[in-house]
């Protein structure tokens, strides 16, 4: 229990201020929406019902995909979460409240740097997913050059402090590991230094959005049970 509390600390005392980061560097955010919606499954219409977020934070994420339930721990989150019309549980990753085989979707992004259990949390989703349901998990890549600047000044950020990163083939061997053993697509984004993205004008922020892994900083993967 001390490990978990340390992990949600950050969001439970500066919950506005890491909210915040989103309107201040607009560009990334909207490329990471994009990178995400590029993997979620075409009809939307009639998986919504059956659709979550592990780690729903602020809603960010989940409130413009269409996602309206959602996890989370730290309670400052959930308000802000909610606010943003989420239907929000408190609770973790690695003890979902839900039956077996419930959901269609489960989306979870940037999540996986602050789980306790990585892999009870993975099997934990295969086990809550329905035959054929997708997850999609959205994460930073430690070895891309964001998530190298990130690794080297964990020690200047709240948040990161506590973080343990992976790169993209962890992550893969991890979803291997708790049964997901079908096709796995991914799209990548965020291709500049976090300073050059800073340091442009807002106009000249644009990142695009390419399939594969392995050159952008923001990864995303998406398999199905």
């Amino acid at each position: 229990m001390a490990k978990k509390r340390l992990k949600i600390e950050p969001f439970v005392r500066y919950g506005e201020e890491y909210d915040a980061w989103f309107d201040e560097h607009r560009h990334v955010y909207e490329a990471e929406l994009r990178a995400i919606r590029a993997l979620l499954p075409t009809k939307r219409h009639r998986i919504k019902s059956r659709s979550i977020e592990i780690g729903v934070g602020s809603g960010r994420f989940a409130a413009p995909l269409g996602i309206t339930l959602g996890i989370e721990p730290a309670p400052g989150m959930r308000l802000l979460a909610t606010a943003r019309g989420i239907e929000v549980i408190g609770g973790i990753a690695e003890a979902l409240p839900f039956r077996d085989s419930h959901f269609e979707l489960v989306l979870m992004v940037t999540t996986i740097c602050f789980l306790d259990d990585t892999e009870k949390a993975f099997r934990e989703v295969y086990r809550v997913l329905k035959p054929y349901g997708c997850f999609i998990i959205a994460f930073i890549d430690r070895d891309s050059p964001l998530g190298e600047i990130y690794s080297h000044r964990k020690s200047d950020s709240p948040f990161y402090r506590v973080a343990r990163f992976y790169n993209t083939r962890e992550v893969i061997a991890l979803l291997k590991d708790a049964g997901f053993n079908k096709e796995i697509k991914s799209m990548q984004t965020i291709f500049r230094f976090h300073t050059q993205l800073e340091d442009e004008k807002e106009e000249d922020k644009v990142e695009e959005v390419r399939q594969g892994y392995g050159k952008g900083s923001f990864v995303v993967l998406k398999v199905v049970k």
